[in-house]
């Protein structure tokens, strides 16, 4: 591995990578059609060999403006914008906005409500950590764990399709609580799941996480110190990797979660393997949550009474969440009107992708891939 001195020697922080690139380096493009960039990031890297000198991400491959598309539409409309701004935690996403939204109008969601929420949102979690568990091992060369957490998502995704009408952008949360019930049936579905999921863990942990290939590749890779992980604003299991025990679930509590009886998981390792980790307990954490909403989740109306097209008070306010990836925030600015005046979103891959250019300076290229996927990036919802 280059040291940050060698690498100043190459020019690193001189040049530009359309001039005065040296004899010996070469440009080039990690993506966007690159596996592990999954079709939508493309990384320019100045390579000397095998290591890399610079790199720098390049987005924008998607950009749907969802923060724009807001003003010209009702509240209710832009609900559903929120699920496809990220497609593996999209009630999170639905609920930053609900939420800002309720804030503002002083709306609370009922009691029942609430407990859905959580069910619903942990649920979502959980596919998303499955999915990101398959395809990092994937991205590394393990083509067999993908296919043991699709089999245990797919019985997931077919609870939630039951619970909120849609498959993966899901858009179940609206003002006031939430469009569907759970069933009895549901529930012992739900209860099913979780035995079998806690069942598979201890597989998973034999299978992969004592594997000596993987900690070949993630051991001591990719190591961001606590300053660095604030400095570019990390959070979530990025965050919580590096040490710090930071959840907006209690730093910044909402809904039901302060009832409930959970822990944040953390590692002092600070690289990629202690990004893994976190993941990976964060998966039995959000089991024990979604039992211990299942047994107490009261009786009631999941919707309270409110307007078809509710005008939401002059303001502005600003409302946060836990997603699977971090931090999400919204901002929302109202006029009084139909429609909101602006909204600004608080996307938490954007400030973990930025580590990476620094992160990856003077490491091995097949280095890089393990750095990326330890961040677990949704490049779509990075609308700048």
């Amino acid at each position: 591995m280059f040291t940050k001195e060698q690498i100043a020697e190459r020019g690193f922080y001189t040049q530009h990578f359309e001039q005065g690139k040296q004899d010996n380096t070469l440009i080039l493009n990690m993506g966007p059609q690159h596996p592990s960039t999954h079709g939508v990031l493309r990384v320019m890297l100045e390579i000397d060999g095998e290591y890399i000198l610079r790199a720098d991400p390049v987005l924008g491959y998607i950009h749907r403006m969802h923060e724009k598309m807001a003003e010209g539409k009702t509240y209710a409309q832009f609900i559903t914008n929120m699920g496809r701004v990220d497609y593996l935690h999209a009630l999170a996403w639905n609920w930053a906005f609900v939420g800002a939204v309720e804030k503002l109008g002083e709306t609370p969601p009922t009691p029942r409500a609430e407990y859905l929420r959580v069910i619903t949102c942990e649920l979502n979690r959980i596919s998303s950590h499955l999915l990101w568990w398959g395809a990092y091992l994937l991205d590394l060369g393990a083509f067999t764990p993908i296919l043991y957490a699709f089999d245990d998502r797919e019985e997931l995704l077919d609870i939630l399709q039951d619970m909120t009408g849609s498959r993966l952008t899901y858009a179940s949360f609206t003002f006031g609580g939430v469009v569907a019930d759970m069933s009895d049936a549901l529930k012992e579905r739900i209860t099913r799941f979780i035995a079998r999921l806690r069942d598979r863990l201890p597989m998973y942990k034999s299978l992969v996480t004592d594997n000596f290939i993987l900690l070949g590749r993630v051991e001591d890779i990719g190591h961001i110190p606590v300053d660095m992980a604030v400095r570019y604003g990390a959070t979530g299991p990025v965050l919580r990797g590096s040490g710090v025990a930071y959840d907006v679930r209690r730093a910044e509590p909402y809904s039901v979660y302060p009832d409930l009886d959970f822990t944040i998981p953390t590692s002092p390792r600070t690289d990629a393997l202690g990004r893994y980790l976190v993941r990976m307990q964060e998966l039995e954490q959000s089991l024990n949550i979604v039992e211990q909403a299942v047994a107490q989740i009261p009786e009631g109306d999941i919707q309270a009474k409110m307007p078809k097209k509710p005008k939401v008070p002059a303001g502005e306010v600003y409302f946060a969440v836990e997603g699977a990836r971090g931090k999400i925030g919204c901002y929302l600015q109202s006029d009084g009107g139909g429609s909101p005046y602006r909204v600004k979103l608080r996307a938490p891959s954007f400030s973990n992708l930025s580590l990476f250019a620094e992160l990856s300076q003077g490491t091995l290229l097949a280095d890089a891939v393990s750095i990326l996927g330890s961040l677990d990036l949704v490049i779509p919802e990075i609308d700048r």
